[in-house]
């Protein structure tokens, strides 16, 4: 029997998956993990994810950091990943600009500066498309503000720390789906290109129209791609 588990991205939570969730309740009753909230590195994230779904085969879907989760356990248990989906990832390890960046980032989360960091931050999250839609806006700063000051820094630093997945990417060999928005300026298309290319067999997808958070931009289009392919997993 395969566990269907979604992994949010950073500071997100089940409400990042509400379209999916609703989409493949009925035949493969998912669960959502929160390791992100709970541990302080990737790698003790994805130790924890392994160790909470015990004996069974997990098909990991994570978006983001979430994505970055999912890789890492890929790599500490190959053996129990019986498929991945990546939404909008990179395997990449930081780069010393984006560290710059988020330490920065991290200053001003300390200081109480919440909403000022994520509403300048909109216009990199979202296809102009999507920032023009006070829904889904609103949605998003209700969810990041929610996960408050103290998470924001804990789970950038974890980001800032992540391991170079790309050096056991070419080793896997569950089905996997990579998934990307066309316009997506956080972690921008070749990364995900970049991963598609490294492990054999992997599907790539990308979503027109659509920036970094692609449930929340493009659920129809997301659904499809991932109901597809889960279709696959079910027929194998």
């Amino acid at each position: 029997m395969k566990q269907l588990i979604f992994l949010p991205g950073m500071a997100c939570d089940a409400s990042l998956w509400h379209p999916q969730l609703a989409a493949v309740h009925t035949r493969w009753k998912p669960a959502v993990s929160d390791v992100h909230f709970r541990f302080h590195s990737i790698e003790g994230m994805a130790t924890a994810l392994l160790s909470e779904f015990p004996n069974t085969d997990l098909v990991l879907c994570g978006a983001s950091m979430g994505g970055m989760i999912a890789m890492e356990a890929a790599r500490q248990c190959p053996d129990r990943i019986a498929g991945l989906a990546l939404f909008g990832t990179t395997a990449r390890p930081e780069t010393p600009e984006i560290r710059a960046l988020r330490k920065a980032a991290i200053t001003l989360y300390e200081q109480g500066r919440i909403e000022e960091v994520l509403r300048a931050n909109l216009q990199f999250a979202f296809h102009e498309d999507a920032q023009a839609n006070p829904k889904i806006v609103n949605e998003y700063l209700r969810v990041i503000m929610a996960a408050g000051s103290a998470q924001l820094v804990q789970q950038n630093r974890a980001v800032m720390d992540r391991p170079d997945a790309r050096l056991h990417l070419p080793f896997v060999r569950c089905p996997t789906l990579v998934l990307w928005g066309d316009s997506d300026q956080l972690t921008p298309p070749e990364c995900s290109r970049e991963i598609a290319s490294l492990i054999p067999g992997a599907k790539a997808i990308e979503v027109p129209h659509c920036g970094h958070m692609l449930t929340m931009e493009q659920a129809k289009a997301v659904n499809a791609a991932l109901l597809t392919w889960l279709g696959g997993l079910e027929s194998g």
